[in-house]
C-alpha cells in the first residue's frame, strides 16, 4: 500500500524548509512532496499539530552483538531507536569479537537485515582487535560495508598507527571517528577532576585527558589530510581547538551527547555514587555545558549522537568505582533535544534536526538519506515537539539511563523506515 502522510509541517534543513506539506510514499520511497495531495485507496497518517522530519541518525550506538545480548541485540536496539525517531544507527565496533574484519561486518549486517527494523551501518575498528597495535585491512572492511573507523571506547595512543589510519581511510573515502582520551591520564578515573570528585572521594578524569588527544588529532588531520570527527566532545577547550581547526580549512567534524548538553558533574552532588551518572566522557561542568550549547548555536558541532551505551542491573548496581561506564540514549535522543535545546534554550528546530539528520548523511556519505527529498528513502519520523511525556519503560533490554522519571517534551509519534511503520507512540 501506498502511504500518505497530511498536514504535518515538514522540516528540512537540507533545502531550509519548514512548510506544511504532504508527502507521498511508494515502494519505500519519496514519490510526491506537495502543499494538498488527495487520493484514495491508501494508508493515511495524519500529522496535525506534528513536526515531519527525515529519520533521525544516530551515529554513535552500542548494539552489544555479540558477545554481549544480555544488555542489548539488534533486535531490541534497533526497535528501541524506532521509538525514539531514529532510522539509522551507526553500531559502534567494541563488540566481542570487535568489528574489525569482513566477517565480522557481514554478521552485522546480515543479523541487521533478518532482525532489524531500522537501517544499520556498521563501524569498522582501526586497530586488530581494537588494541591499538595493528592496523586493520581498512580497504576490505569498506568493501564489507563500514561507513567510518574507530576502535570507540579505546583510543588510538600511538600517533603513528592514528597518522597510518587517517592516511589510508582518505584512499577508501572513510571518517575516522576519535574517542579522545589519554588513558595515562585518565587511568583510575570515575568523574571529572574537581570539586564533585573531592567532595565525593572519587578519582578524576582531567578534561586535559580529552583535550591533548583533540589537539593531537587536529594536528594529524592536517598532516594527513583525512577525515576526522571527534566523537562525544565534552569540555569547552576541545570545542575551541576544533572551532580553530574548522577556521583553519582542517578536515574535521564533531559530536556531542544530549547528557552532555543537559547534565553536569553538579547531579553527582545531588545523587552521590548513583552509577547512572557516570559515563566517559565524565559530566563535565556547567562552564563546559553552556560551551557546548553555545557551539550548537554556532554551527561548530555538526551532529548530535546518543553514545547508547546498555549495561544490565547487575553491572551497574556495583560500587562507583567498578561499574561500567555508559547510559542507555536512543529513546531520550530527541526528546532531550526537543526539551533543552529548542524549548530552553530556544534553538530552531531546523538547527537542530540538521544536526540528527541532514549532517550525518553528508559527513559519513549516506545517499538517499538525512533529507525528504523525492526518490529518497522514506525514512521519516513524526513527532509532537510540545507534548509531554514521563520517561518510563524502555524498549532497549537495558535501563541504565539518569532520565527515568523525567518530565520531557517531543512525543514521537510515528517512526517509518523504507515506507514501513516501524514506530507508533
Amino acid at each position: 500500500m501506498k502511504l500518505l502522510i497530511k498536514n504535518g509541517i515538514l522540516i528540512d534543513s537540507s533545502k531550509n524548509l519548514q512548510k506544511k506539506l504532504d508527502i507521498l510514499i511508494d515502494n519505500g520511497k519519496i514519490v510526491k512532496i506537495l502543499e494538498k495531495i488527495n487520493l484514495k485507496n491508501v494508508d493515511v497518517i495524519d500529522a496535525r499539530n506534528c513536526i515531519v522530519s527525515a529519520g533521525l541518525i544516530d551515529i554513535h550506538t552500542h548494539l552489544r552483538e555479540p558477545g554481549y545480548e544480555e544488555k542489548e541485540t539488534i533486535s531490541s536496539g534497533t526497535k528501541a531507536a524506532a521509538s525514539g525517531g531514529i532510522t539509522s544507527i551507526f553500531c559502534m565496533p567494541n563488540t566481542n569479537p570487535p568489528i574489525d574484519d569482513q566477517a565480522s561486518v557481514e554478521f552485522a549486517m546480515l543479523k541487521a537485515k533478518s532482525e532489524g527494523v531500522i537501517n544499520v551501518f556498521p563501524v569498522g575498528s582501526v586497530t586488530k582487535n581494537r588494541q591499538g597495535e595493528e592496523i586493520t585491512e581498512i580497504g576490505e572492511l569498506k568493501k564489507a560495508g563500514v561507513v567510518a573507523i574507530s576502535d570507540d571506547g579505546e583510543p588510538v595512543s600511538n600517533s603513528k598507527i592514528m597518522r597510518r589510519a587517517l592516511e589510508y581511510s582518505k584512499m577508501f573515502n572513510l571518517v575516522v571517528i576519535s574517542h579522545c582520551e589519554d588513558k595515562m591520564l585518565s587511568k583510575g578515573g570515575v568523574v571529572n577532576e574537581g570539586r564533585i570528585s573531592t567532595l565525593l572521594g572519587l578519582r578524576g578524569i582531567p578534561k586535559e585527558a580529552e583535550e591533548v588527544m583533540v589537539i593531537r588529532d587536529i594536528i594529524l588531520a592536517s598532516l594527513t589530510k583525512g577525515k576526522l570527527h571527534i566523537t562525544h566532545v565534552s569540555t569547552k577547550n576541545s570545542i575551541n581547538f576544533i572551532k580553530k581547526a574548522k577556521d583553519e580549512n582542517i578536515n574535521i567534524t564533531c559530536d556531542v551527547t544530549p547528557h552532555h548538553f543537559v547534565l553536569t558533574e553538579d547531579y553527582l552532588e545531588k545523587f552521590p555514587y548513583n552509577t547512572n551518572f557516570k559515563m566517559n566522557p565524565p559530566l563535565r561542568t556547567k562552564e563546559d555545558l553552556q560551551a557546548i550549547i553555545q557551539a550548537i548555536k554556532e554551527d561548530v558541532i555538526d551532529c548530535i549522537a546518543s553514545d547508547h551505551a546498555p549495561h544490565t542491573v547487575e553491572e551497574k548496581n556495583k560500587e562507583f568505582d567498578l561499574a561500567p561506564f555508559g547510559i542507555i540514549g536512543l529513546e531520550t535522543l530527541l526528546p532531550l533535544c526537543i526539551t533543552y535545546l529548542y524549548h530552553n534554550h530556544k534553538i530552531p528546530l531546523i538547527k537542530i534536526l540538521e544536526k540528527l539528520t541532514t549532517n550525518p548523511a553528508k559527513i559519513f556519505y549516506l545517499p538517499n538519506k538525512g533529507s525528504v527529498e523525492l526518490g529518497y528513502d522514506a525514512d521519516i519520523v513524526i513527532f509532537n515537539p510540545d507534548e509531554e511525556f514521563v520517561v518510563k519503560n524502555f524498549v532497549s533490554k537495558s535501563s541504565n539511563s539518569p532520565f527515568i522519571g523525567w518530565k520531557l517534551k517531543g512525543k514521537v509519534k510515528y517512526t517509518i523506515c523504507n515506507g514501513k511503520i516501524v514506530y507508533k507512540g
